[in-house]
């Protein structure tokens, strides 16, 4: 389970694969200095739901729980970026598997 920090003060705690895939999203968006919303269901209990609004001069931190890098699915990343611009704001989306071969699988050509 990895964290993400927001303005030193706020934590969310989110499993490191959608972790990887929602901080590729905020860097991409925060490089091209967009301010967005972002909302994510506690999965600890502490809350039950919280949203932010996340702009290039708030501080964010991302840590993992892996130190293995973890290799990003486009169609997910499309995905996020498509919530993060519309008007609710980045939340996470179910992972899509089209093309993604699971454990034990080869991905077919």
């Amino acid at each position: 389970m990895g964290i993400l920090t927001y303005d030193s003060s706020l934590v969310a705690r989110i499993d490191d694969r959608p972790l990887a895939h929602l901080q590729a999203v905020v860097w991409a968006k925060i490089r091209r200095g967009e301010s967005f919303a972002f909302s994510w269901v506690d999965e600890t209990g502490e809350y039950a739901r919280a949203s932010v609004w996340i702009n290039p001069s708030i501080s964010l931190s991302f840590q993992y729980d892996d130190a293995a890098p973890i290799q990003l699915n486009q169609e997910w990343l499309r995905a996020l970026t498509k919530a993060a611009n519309s008007a609710t704001g980045l939340r996470l989306v179910d992972e899509p598997d089209h093309g993604r071969a699971t454990v034990g699988e080869q991905k077919k050509n």
